[in-house]
């Protein structure tokens, strides 16, 4: 039997009735005979709220105290999930991060893993109990600590995890069906993507697929952990991201398969003046779960995936062109403007940005036709833009420009495929789409299997959609449920 890391998101564990189901699908793994470790969001929007009560009694909470403070919720759900197990003859022993072995550095709110030492959680397994581990926190190396790991802090737990534990596969629940070739919430005819390269999955994490962030994404790729995303509240199949197609993983507690045998989407890009693909090579609905909640039947789950299979297979074995269309819209745009033309200016100007600790996504620079300047524009979080435009207005006589201008007016989409290397026309086929439906282009960057670009935000969700029907990528029939509303 296989060593099995699952992790839970908020809205899997977002009330007593959700902890229910997944205390029964965890129990059908365990009456398996897997060994089972289970890694948890706080509940629901807890998070939030314990943000929330934190700035009603103070505009900057003091960040030791605020991760003391959010590790609660956490603690909560793995507790409450452990008693739910126990109470269906399931052994279950809850965890904090400290106590499962996750090792930081000592940042408050945005902690890197160092280590983990899981030796508590090997014997509780070794023992036949199901091991509960609080996602999103770990201890200070050198301070000892409670320190938590920021954003997506809970699948980076699980993943790191399953790595120390040399675990079979990374189970990352949450209440969407696996990832999709685009938002569901955008484009309704978005396909499920049956297996999706890691390469490919970092590439659209990055670029606002919320679905898994990049830290737990790059961490199951340099140790070798497949991970498969998948709704706790179906039994759909979701979606295999790894590269080791002759691995074996478990799919449901009595099957195991390899991943090379799994379907593999079967669009391809639409060539200029070509119809959308349609009939066998659009992948059809996973199977309903003969239970609530529970796992689909052995291979069943594929069967009606055979079309897409034939497309694959007609296809010579070639990957799709196209793997999804990502977007975000937590981005803004920063603008230096009058830049003298000159060596060593453009290095200050981002050394000035660097030092704020902001993370540049995007950056185009514009020779003047009239002056020795430049304008350099550059795009990063929202959340980093206060810091760095009051670090670059202190340093405007030093480096010699005119003025900063800031907009967070801005959404960038996103296309992804591995097989855009061997495939001339991708960017004429993606900007002519934009271009017929009136959508303005302001920045563009490249990858050799990614094609970003920034539009006005209130015409991002447009963008999405014309991208994703000009590349074959549309459904004909609906195959994305949200069943929690959240996407998380």
């Amino acid at each position: 039997m296989s060593l099995v890391v699952q992790k839970y998101g908020g809205s899997s564990v977002a009330d007593a009735e959700s902890i229910v189901r997944v205390a029964d699908r965890i129990a059908r793994y365990a009456r398996a005979g897997h060994q089972v470790v289970v890694v948890v969001s706080a509940m629901g929007d807890t998070t939030d709220e314990l943000i929330d009560l934190a700035q009603q009694v103070t505009e900057n909470p003091p960040p030791r105290e605020l991760d003391m403070l959010l590790t609660a919720g956490e603690r909560i759900s793995m507790a409450v999930l452990s008693m739910a197990l126990n109470s269906r003859g399931i052994g279950a022993r809850a965890y904090t991060g400290s106590q499962a072995g996750v090792i930081t550095d000592a940042t408050h709110g945005r902690a890197l893993i160092l280590d983990v030492t899981p030796g508590r959680i090997r014997d509780a397994i070794d023992e036949g109990d199901v091991a509960i581990v609080a996602g999103f926190q770990g201890v200070s190396q050198t301070t000892k600590e409670i320190t938590t790991l920021g954003r997506g802090g809970s699948d980076t737990t699980a993943v790191a995890l399953a790595a120390a534990l040399d675990a079979d596969v990374c189970e990352i629940y949450s209440d969407v069906d696996g990832v999709f070739t685009a938002d569901p919430r955008i484009v309704p005819a978005a396909r499920r993507v049956p297996v999706v390269s890691c390469e490919e999955m970092l590439e659209l994490a990055a670029n606002g697929a919320k679905i898994l962030m990049v830290r737990s994404v790059e961490y199951g790729r340099r140790h070798g952990i497949p991970l498969h995303v998948r709704s706790s509240f179906s039994g759909n199949v979701g979606t295999i991201v790894s590269d080791d197609g002759e691995r074996m993983i478990p799919i449901d507690p009595e099957t195991t398969c390899r991943i090379g045998d799994l379907p593999r989407l079967g669009a391809v890009a639409a060539p200029a003046g070509d119809a959308a693909p349609t009939g066998d090579s659009a992948p059809t609905h996973d199977p309903a779960p003969a239970e609530p909640g529970g796992a689909a039947a052995p291979m069943d789950a594929f069967e009606n995936e055979e079309n897409a299979v034939d497309s694959w297979n007609a296809e010579g074995l070639e990957a799709p062109i196209i793997s999804g269309v990502a977007h975000d819209r937590s981005e803004g745009k920063i603008t230096v403007v009058e830049v003298p033309d000159m060596p060593g200016k453009a290095a200050r100007v981002f050394d000035i940005v660097a030092s704020t600790g902001a993370n540049i996504d995007m950056i185009v620079q514009n020779t003047s036709t009239t002056d020795d300047t430049v304008a350099i524009s550059l795009t990063l979080p929202e959340s980093d833009a206060t810091a760095a435009l009051a670090a670059l207005e202190a340093a405007k006589d030093e480096v010699g420009f005119s003025e900063v201008r800031y907009t967070d007016r801005i959404g960038k989409v996103s296309l992804v495929g591995a097989g855009m290397r061997q495939s001339p026309g991708v960017s004429a086929t993606l900007f002519r789409a934009l271009g017929d439906n009136g959508i303005n282009i302001d920045m563009i960057s490249t990858s050799e299997i990614r094609i970003s670009a920034v539009t006005d935000i209130e015409r991002l969700d447009d963008a999405v959609r014309v991208i994703h029907t000009a590349f074959g990528l549309d459904s004909d029939a609906a195959e994305a449920v949200v069943y929690g509303g959240t996407g998380r």
